[in-house]
C-alpha cells in the first residue's frame, strides 16, 4: 500500500514479526453448533466466503458441506474440505479469503469460492466493508477485534510471532489482493536457463551460488511484471473500449486490431523495473538489430554483482538472454557481498550508518578507498567497511610513491627499462627478481580463479616488504659506490621490478599506479592496456633466493635481539656465525655488516668456548654469537635492570594482595579478575627475563 504497485514473489522479503493469533467463533447456520477459526488478520474476515478443514480431520467430518455464519457480516459462507488446511495448527480451522491470500485464492478456486475485495490499493477498506469502509487495514483491525469481543464472537488471542511479507522497496508490509495484472509464463524460459548453469555455461563464483540459483528456478512461478508506478517502460498493449480485444504491439497502435474502432486505450501500467534490466546485457548492444558491437561483445563474459540480487537481476539477464538471442548472456557470474558497517550492520538511512564514498576519497583517495574494499575479502562474503583501514592503504600509497621518487632520483637521462645480462646480476638482485616471478605466477592464479583478495594481499607484502623495506636497503651501497657498472645493474633492477609491480597493482590502484608509471621508463601509452607480467623460467633463481633468505633470517634475528636489549645502531659489534653454508653468509657479509650492525663477520667451525659471555641468537641454518660486552654498557645495564626489578617486583606485590583479596575475587566481575591474573602474570614473566639478563651480565 505504500508504493502503491503490485510486487512479484521476488520483491517481497518475509520478514519475523511478534503478532496475534485471534480465535474467532463461527456459529454454524443449522444452529447444530460452531467452528473456530484461529487468524492473524481479522480485518480480512469481511471478506470471507468460506471455512476451510482438511479432510482428513476427524473433528469437522461431519460439518463439511454445511453453512457458517460469518460473524459481523451476518452472511452464509461454506465449510470446505482440502489438504490445505493443517490439522495442528490453531484449531484446524481457517477462514478462507481468497481476494487477500494467495493460498486462499488457490482453495477458492478448487471449491469454487467467492472473490470478494474489502482492501482497496492504499489498505484501506472499501465498499465492500460495510461500516468499518475507509478506515485503514491496521485502524479496522482494531475497530473488527472489539466488536467481535463485544458481539461474544471472540474467544482467546494467543501472541503469535511469524513471517509477513515487506516490500524490499519501503520495508512496508505487503497486503495481498486480487488485481488484475500482466505476467510472463516462466515455465519455457526457466528450462533452458537451468540447463545452460547445470551445462557450466554459465558458472557461479563461488560456486555455492548456483544451488541457490537452480532451487529458484526450479520453483519459479510466473512472474508478475506490470508496476503502478509513473516511471519504467510503458506495457506496450491497447484496450479497445468497443469490443474489449487488447492489441500488444511495438508500434503505438490507433485502432483496434480486431474490430477497427479507433476508441483504443494504452495500458497505464509500466514494466517491472527487472524486466528492463533484464534486457541490459544486449540491448546496450545494439540488440534487436545485428550490429558490430553485439556481434563482438556478446555474450560478454563476467558479471560481478551482489549476492542479494541474483533472483531480481542476474537469473532474468540468463533467461531473457537465451530467450532472445538463443545464448546465455555471460560464462561467469562473479558474486560478492555486502559492504557493512564496522559492527556488521547492514547500511541504511534509517541507521545513519551509511558511507559517502566522495567523502572518503577527499579524505584518502581514490586507491586507498578501493583497496579497502578488496583487501581481506572473499567472493560471495560480507565485509565490514573500517575508516581506519583506508588509512592504512592510504600509507601503502605513500609508501609507493616515497619507493618511486627514490628510484626516480637515482635514474640517469638515457635510463631504459630492461634487465641486464643475467651474469652481471647479484645476489640480491637475483632473489628479488626470482621472488617477483613467482609473485606473477601466483597472482596471475589468484585472479584466474577470482581470488581477488588474496592477489592485492600478495602484491601488497611484496611492495612494502620485499621491494621497499628489503631491496632498495639491500642496493644503497651499490646506488652510492663508484663502481658504474655495479650501479647500473643496480638501478636496471630497480626499475624493472618497479615497472612489474605496478602493472600488478594496477587493477587496485589504477590511478597511482598510471601516475608512477608514466615517469619511468616504459614503452606504450598508458598502463591500462601495457602487457600483463608473465613468468619466466629464466628469472627463477631459487638457489640464491634461498641462500638470501638465509642472509636476511640472520640480520632480522640480530635486529631483533638488540632491540630487545635497547643496543642502538651506532654501537657495533663482532659476529661470529657457525653454520654449515659459510659460503652464504660469506657472499652476504656485507648485507650483515651494514643492515645488522656488525663490526666484523666471522665464520667458526665449533662452538666459542666461553658461552656465558656472548649473546646466541639461533636462526633456521646458523647460530649467531655477539660478544655481550660489545653491545651493552655493563655497569649502567645493570643499574637499569636493577632499577626495573624494583618497579616490577613492587607491581607484582600490589596485583598479588589484590588477588589475595577474598572481596575483590568474589565481587569484582570474572572478566576483571581474570584481567588482573594475566597481569600478574606477565609481570612474573618480566622478572624472570631481567633476573637473567642480570645474571648474565654478572657473569661477564
Amino acid at each position: 500500500p505504500h508504493c502503491v504497485t503490485a510486487l512479484s514473489d521476488a520483491e517481497v522479503e518475509y520478514v519475523d514479526k511478534p503478532g496475534h493469533l485471534w480465535h474467532i467463533r463461527y456459529p454454524l447456520a443449522d444452529g447444530s453448533g460452531e467452528v473456530i477459526v484461529a487468524t492473524t488478520r481479522p480485518e480480512t474476515m469481511l471478506g470471507d466466503s468460506g471455512v476451510c478443514v482438511n479432510p482428513n480431520d476427524e473433528r469437522y467430518r461431519d460439518i463439511v458441506g454445511k453453512m457458517v455464519i460469518l460473524p459481523l457480516v451476518n452472511k452464509e459462507i461454506p465449510v470446505v474440505a482440502d489438504d490445505y488446511a493443517e490439522m495442528d495448527f490453531g484449531t484446524g480451522c481457517v477462514k478462507m479469503t481468497p481476494a487477500h491470500d494467495p493460498n486462499d485464492f488457490e482453495v477458492g478456486l478448487r471449491h469454487n469460492l467467492e472473490v470478494i475485495r474489502v482492501l482497496d490499493d492504499n489498505g484501506k477498506v472499501n465498499e465492500n466493508g460495510g461500516k468499518y469502509e475507509g478506515l485503514d487495514r491496521y485502524e479496522a483491525r482494531k475497530q473488527i477485534v472489539a466488536d467481535l469481543e463485544a458481539g461474544g464472537y471472540l474467544v482467546k488471542v494467543e501472541p503469535y510471532s511469524h513471517n509477513v511479507g515487506t516490500c524490499y522497496r519501503c520495508h512496508q508490509d505487503v497486503e495481498p489482493i486480487i488485481s488484475a495484472q500482466w505476467f510472463v509464463k516462466m515455465k519455457p524460459l526457466a528450462k533452458e536457463a537451468i540447463r545452460v548453469v547445470k551445462d557450466g555455461e554459465t558458472k557461479f563464483v563461488p560456486e555455492r551460488f548456483s544451488k541457490t540459483y537452480l532451487n529458484w528456478m526450479e520453483n519459479v512461478r510466473d512472474w508478475c511484471i506490470s508496476r503502478q508506478l509513473w516511471w519504467g517502460h510503458q506495457i506496450p498493449a491497447w484496450t479497445c473500449a468497443d469490443c474489449g480485444h487488447i492489441t500488444v504491439s511495438r508500434e503505438d497502435v490507433c485502432k483496434c486490431e480486431k474490430c477497427g474502432s479507433a476508441n483504443v486505450e494504452r495500458d497505464p501500467d509500466v514494466l517491472d523495473t527487472w524486466f528492463s534490466s533484464a534486457l541490459w546485457p544486449f540491448e546496450t548492444l545494439g540488440w534487436p538489430e545485428k550490429t558490430e558491437d553485439l556481434d563482438y561483445f556478446y555474450p560478454t563474459d563476467v558479471l560481478v554483482t551482489g549476492y542479494d540480487i541474483i533472483f531480481f537481476w542476474v537469473a532474468r539477464m540468463i533467461f531473457s538472454g537465451c530467450e532472445h538471442t538463443g545464448k546465455t548472456p555471460f560464462h561467469t557470474v562473479l558474486i560478492h557481498g555486502l559492504v557493512r558497517d564496522n559492527q556488521g550492520r547492514k547500511m541504511s538511512k534509517s541507521l545513519g550508518n551509511g558511507i559517502d564514498p566522495l567523502e572518503m576519497i577527499d579524505k584518502y583517495g581514490c586507491d586507498a578507498l578501493r583497496m579497502n574494499l578488496i583487501t581481506g575479502n572473499s567472493p560471495g562474503n560480507d565485509t565490514r567497511f573500517y575508516t581506519e583501514k583506508c588509512e592504512a592503504m592510504r600509507n601503502f600509497a605513500n609508501k609507493l610513491w616515497n619507493a618511486s621518487r627514490y628510484v626516480l632520483m637515482n635514474l640517469g637521462e638515457d635510463a631504459k627499462n630492461e634487465l641486464p645480462a643475467l651474469d652481471k646480476l647479484e645476489i640480491a638482485d637475483k632473489w628479488v627478481l626470482s621472488k617477483l616471478n613467482t609473485l606473477i605466477a601466483e597472482v596471475t592464479e589468484n585472479l584466474e580463479k577470482y581470488e581477488l583478495g588474496v592477489a592485492v594481499q600478495k602484491v601488497y607484502d611484496f611492495i612494502w616488504d620485499t621491494y621497499c623495506d628489503w631491496y632498495i636497503e639491500l642496493t644503497k651501497a651499490r646506488l652510492y659506490s663508484e663502481d658504474a657498472e655495479r650501479k647500473q645493474t643496480a638501478i636496471s633492477v630497480l626499475v624493472y621490478v618497479l615497472d612489474q609491480i605496478l602493472r600488478l597493482l594496477h587493477p587496485f590502484m589504477p590511478f597511482i599506479t598510471e601516475e608512477i608509471w608514466q615517469s619511468i621508463p616504459h614503452e606504450g601509452d598508458a598502463l591500462i592496456i601495457a602487457k600483463w607480467p608473465e613468468y619466466r623460467e629464466d628469472l627463477a633463481f631459487k638457489a640464491e633466493e634461498s641462500h638470501m633468505e638465509s642472509v636476511m633470517d640472520a640480520i632480522r634475528a640480530i635486529r631483533n635481539r638488540r632491540a630487545e636489549m635497547n643496543v642502538p645502531p651506532s654501537r657495533k659489534a663482532a659476529l661470529y656465525v657457525l653454520t654449515s653454508k659459510p659460503l652464504v653468509y660469506a657472499e652476504g657479509e656485507g648485507f650483515i655488516q651494514r643492515l645488522a650492525y656488525a663490526d666484523t663477520v666471522t665464520m667458526l667451525d665449533k662452538e666459542p668456548e666461553n658461552l656465558s659471555g656472548m649473546v646466541t641468537i639461533p636462526t633456521a641454518d646458523a647460530k649467531l654469537y655477539i660478544p655481550m660486552g660489545q653491545l651493552v654498557d655493563v655497569a649502567k645495564e645493570l643499574d637499569r635492570i636493577s632499577k626495573e626489578l624494583e618497579k616490577n617486583r613492587k607491581f607484582l606485590g600490589s596485583l598479588e594482595a589484590k588477588l589475595g583479596n577474598e572481596k575483590f575475587v568474589s565481587r569484582a566481575p570474572e572478566a576483571v579478575v581474570n584481567a588482573e591474573k594475566e597481569k600478574a602474570q606477565k609481570t612474573r614473566d618480566l622478572i624472570a627475563s631481567l633476573e637473567q639478563s642480570e645474571a648474565a651480565l654478572k657473569s661477564l
